[in-house]
């Protein structure tokens, strides 16, 4: 098998490689079939995986949302917190505008948020 095709396939493939777990380890030669076959059938699950089960990058929407959460923040304490107005928070909530750099900069430092994800690169 040179490429994992369907679900029946991956579902196989990911049996295999649970059982094969337990019979590979640190000590294994690397030209064990054992080890062989795991490697082979662990990177044919993975490419499966990356092509059909991809979760991609959190929007900013997402992730201001759970900064939010996680520092008990409304939209009118993160808009003092960055020293904008609420109404310019409600915009970038609604994905009606994107930040401007300072803005960016603010939120990264003040948030601990990728610049990655806040300019989306």
């Amino acid at each position: 098998m040179t490429k994992i095709e369907n679900e029946k396939q991956y579902n196989w493939a990911v049996q295999r490689v649970e059982e094969l777990l337990p019979l590979v380890d640190d000590a294994t030669p690397a030209d064990d079939p054992n080890a062989i076959e795991l490697e082979l059938l662990s990177n044919l699950v993975a490419d499966y995986s990356d092509a059909h089960y991809s979760i991609g990058e959190p929007s900013l929407v997402d992730v201001l949302k759970l900064r939010m959460y996680e520092m008990g923040l409304n939209q009118k304490t993160l808009a003092q917190l960055l020293n904008i107005s609420p109404s310019r928070i409600s915009d970038y909530m609604s994905g009606k505008s994107e930040p401007t750099l300072r803005i960016a900069r603010d939120m990264s430092q003040k948030l601990n948020i990728s610049a990655n994800v806040i300019l989306g690169v």
